[in-house]
C-alpha cells in the first residue's frame, strides 16, 4: 500500500527486503518511490509455484 511504504521510507531501516507477488506492480508503482531512499542491490525471481506461469521477486534494498 502507498502509505505502508510511505511510512517504511520515514522509518529508513537500513535494509529491505521486498517481497512481491506481482512484479509487475513493485517495477511499476513501488520501486520508484524507493529508489529515491534505497539503492537497488539485488533482484531475484523465486518460483515458489513450480508448473505455473507465476514468479515470486525477492528484493534486496539498502538505504541510500
Amino acid at each position: 500500500h502507498p502509505k505502508a511504504l510511505k511510512r517504511l521510507c520515514e522509518l529508513r531501516p537500513p535494509h529491505l527486503m521486498y517481497v512481491a507477488c506481482k512484479p509487475e506492480v513493485f517495477a511499476k508503482q513501488d520501486l520508484p518511490g524507493l529508489l529515491e531512499h534505497y539503492t537497488l542491490e539485488e533482484v531475484k525471481a523465486v518460483d515458489l509455484f513450480p508448473h505455473t506461469r507465476h514468479v515470486e521477486l525477492l528484493a534486496r534494498l539498502r538505504v541510500k
